[in-house]
């Protein structure tokens, strides 16, 4: 079969065919399918959640094949995205009435948490992280091999995922019982402080393995230096009585006063 596309003679592609590959055609396309359920693999983003549990390698193996496949990093089925808004709809629910909130209270948190702490923070922090892969961390720079910013949208929800599980779900079940109304046990802030712990290595972790997936890159193993902030504050947090959580629930509370 005769390809659609071809380079011109000096190895570029066409202008219809680059047009294909710009980023606001990429973001096109993948706004698009949010609107179409039916053409979302969610059995295969399922698939990537529970991966990133187990073996979060897998998932960027696929990244890799779909690089090969369709020339981006990024992904372009938003079907992780929309079951991820889903665990962070009930997962805040869940805290409202943990925490004893009103119908109302409830609806302010999950607007809080959905646009200011995922949409917002995370379109921040994956701003940043684009700027600093390719202001520094390039091997050769040049317009062929850049980190897409998509990519490192979908980097920071694959490594957004684990925390959430972990502190909006599994956490739920400790507030009322050990981490906040018994704030000042021992018992208390190590449990809670050790969930923290875990989630946010899980954070650096997955995000370490995004970056290091992607062959252009160089030095990427400093993205596991906060490990070495990350102890020490919990080492601090236990040893002077911190609770994260019961911070965590005021601000809560306090946010949607």
């Amino acid at each position: 079969m005769l390809p659609t596309t071809s380079p011109n003679s000096n190895g570029a592609l066409n202008s219809r065919d680059a047009a294909r590959h710009t980023a606001g055609a990429k973001r096109y396309k993948y706004l698009r399918r949010l609107l179409h359920f039916r053409q979302m693999d969610f059995e295969f983003a399922l698939w990537q959640m529970l991966y990133l549990f187990t073996s979060p390698q897998r998932v960027y193996r696929n990244f890799h094949y779909r690089k090969q496949t369709k020339d981006q990093w990024a992904r372009d089925d938003p079907a992780f995205l929309v079951l991820l808004s889903i665990w962070l709809c009930v997962s805040t629910i869940g805290f409202g009435l943990v925490l004893e909130m009103g119908v109302v209270e409830t609806l302010k948190l999950l607007l809080w948490v959905v646009f200011v702490d995922c949409i917002g923070v995370g379109l921040l922090i994956s701003t940043l992280m684009w700027v600093i892969t390719n202001k520094y961390l390039l091997k050769h720079p040049s317009r062929n091999f850049d980190v897409e910013w998509g990519y490192a949208f979908d980097v920071h929800l694959n490594a957004f995922y684990p925390l959430l599980v972990i502190l909006h779900f599994l956490q739920l079940f400790f507030i009322n019982h050990i981490v906040v109304i018994n704030s000042g046990w021992f018992l208390g802030y190590f449990v809670g402080n050790t969930l923290w712990l875990i989630a946010i290595g899980y954070y650096l972790y997955i995000t370490f393995l995004g970056y290091n997936a992607l062959p252009f890159l160089k030095n990427t193993v400093v993205l596991l230096y906060p490990f070495a902030l990350l102890g020490l504050i919990y080492i601090l947090s236990i040893t002077l009585g911190w609770n994260f959580t019961q911070g965590l629930c005021w601000f809560y509370k306090h946010r949607v006063e």
